[in-house]
């Protein structure tokens, strides 16, 4: 893309965060669905500003429910939002974040501290009761971003929480691609790279597309078994080759997941 499109794209995403920041203020005073309408237009109007254009077919019905996903790229939560308004699992160090903290906290993100074992008992209790209130809740069990062809192991955890919850499992492949229909790594968040040069690369893309597949519900009371049916389906509709462990460029820091 041209510099003076950048800019604009770049220039949007601001003043959209903005207005995002105002209109967390205002969620808690609206109706359920009125809020679910704006926050899934808001997210929309994100992507559409940045580029980046959402494929889906089915939707995610409604009711509680833990979405699970693969985990590519910071525009994995944004595209997941734009298909459906959730809460979302984030690591504790994302209340810091400039603007972005904020803003995810408003919108009822579910913090967890991915660094002490000893919390992760509390974290799926609280995942849990949240997901027995009605919350639909969002998280990428691969517990890092990967670069799109390739994923990593689901972790089981969050799913003990569904099963502790009596609620149903819905995992959603998340596939980016160009205009032309061909597989991209272009929106990755890896390595090194920064939140700030991550979105530069995003915004200097020409037809970025990010398609959303909603899979089957998973069926089971075993942990281990859901994570790998969830991994076994995603895996299937991205084509991507199933991994282990994440690599040293694979780096936790940029995760939100549990």
């Amino acid at each position: 893309m041209g510099l003076p499109r950048v800019v604009l794209r770049l220039g949007g995403t601001v003043g959209l965060l903005l207005v995002g920041c105002v209109l967390t203020l205002a969620l808690p005073v609206l109706p359920a669905a009125s809020r679910d309408r704006a926050l899934r237009t808001w997210f929309r109007m994100l992507l559409c500003v940045l580029g980046v254009g959402l494929a889906f077919g089915e939707r995610i019905p409604p009711g509680g429910a833990l979405v699970v996903s693969n985990h590519v790229s910071w525009l994995d939560v944004v595209a997941l939002q734009a298909l459906h308004p959730m809460r979302m699992l984030a690591k504790v160090e994302v209340r810091s974040w400039p603007l972005l903290g904020p803003l995810a906290g408003r919108a009822g993100t579910v913090y967890i501290d991915r660094d002490r074992l000893s919390a992760l008992p509390g974290a799926v209790r609280t995942i849990a009761d949240e997901l027995r209130a009605g919350a639909v809740i969002g998280a990428f069990p691969e517990g890092t971003t990967w670069c799109g062809r390739a994923s990593g192991r689901f972790r089981p955890a969050v799913f003990q929480a569904a099963v502790d919850a009596g609620v149903r499992m819905q995992p959603v492949a998340l596939v980016f691609r160009t205009e032309a229909g061909e597989p991209t790594t272009a929106a990755a968040f890896l390595g090194d790279a920064t939140l700030v040069d991550s979105v530069l690369a995003v915004a200097r893309m020409r037809g970025l597309v990010v398609e959303l597949v909603v899979l089957p519900e998973l069926v089971g009371t075993d942990r281990r078994e859901l994570a790998e049916q969830a991994q076994s389906a995603i895996v299937a509709a991205t084509g991507a080759s199933p991994g282990h462990q994440a690599s040293p460029e694979h780096r936790s820091a940029h995760d939100l997941a549990a």
